[in-house]
């Protein structure tokens, strides 16, 4: 399966919560290999299917060598002082700013033999793993910032040539 091209800032299926996967089939398993191939690329960490268009619970990874996926993640538990962490994201490229973030971070979702997985790390594992299952939920790093830091980041965006 191919890359798919990444939906940006303003694409209102960025903004809408993913529905849960229902049945794993040959769409879902063709779901989850144009998420592989498109996190491969290099710079990238992680790849949520609302990134490419498709509204359901799934997403890849691609973090210290180590590429995978899940279906229907959930956040099932954070931990340590949320810290400032430098944060891009494919749907707004080009653009890093200073993101809270837990240091640890666990998800619970399935495989494509439906058997339950968990996910959890720290680092830039835990930053992916909490800003792809955002992705999910609608919600961009951008909505997680503080206050002076997110004016500078939406007019930033209004600056960029690709909005």
């Amino acid at each position: 399966m191919p890359e798919r091209p990444i939906r940006l800032f303003g694409d209102p299926v960025l903004k809408t919560v993913s529905a849960p996967v229902e049945q794993i089939d040959d769409g879902v398993r063709a779901l989850v290999a144009d998420l592989i191939d498109s996190v491969k690329l290099p710079g990238r960490a992680g790849v949520a299917a609302a990134q490419i268009g498709v509204n359901l619970r799934a997403f890849s990874y691609n973090v210290d060598g180590e590429v995978g996926y899940i279906l229907n993640p959930v956040l099932v538990e954070t931990s340590g002082d949320l810290e400032l962490v430098d944060e891009g994201c494919l749907s707004v490229p080009g653009l890093w700013h200073k993101t809270p973030r837990h240091p640890f971070a666990r998800v619970r979702g399935l495989d494509l033999d439906g058997n339950e997985i968990e996910l959890s790390g720290t680092g830039l594992m835990a930053q992916a793993l909490q800003h792809e299952t955002d992705h999910l939920d609608g919600i961009l790093y951008l909505d997680r910032l503080e206050k002076d830091e997110r004016r500078a980041a939406m007019r930033a965006v209004r600056e960029s040539d690709w909005f």
